[in-house]
């Protein structure tokens, strides 16, 4: 069965990045997000990280933390299950 925040993550991310030719369900969780994979830049990176602090409450404070975070569905919904407030993972 397919983990509900990392099939969340995906629908908010195609959403926040306005990913016309993409569904949630075509991304793989292993598949890298940023330069190969969905081909995200630096400014999807950031639109992505903003929206992340948002939605769950946490802090993204430096470029090698959003590299980690953003490598892979895995590594995000990892990353925001380890920091987000469990009320807002609901």
């Amino acid at each position: 069965m397919a983990d509900p925040l990392a099939q969340r993550l995906k629908h908010l991310i195609v959403e926040t990045l306005r990913l016309e030719d993409v569904q949630p369900d075509q991304i793989s969780d292993d598949e890298a997000l940023i330069g190969s994979g969905l081909s995200l830049d630096s400014i999807d990176a950031l639109e992505l990280v903003v929206r992340l602090e948002r939605e769950f409450g946490i802090k993204i404070t430096t470029s090698e933390e959003s590299k980690m975070a953003l490598a892979s569905i895995s590594s995000l919904t990892a990353f925001v299950r380890d920091r987000a407030d469990p009320a807002r993972l609901a």
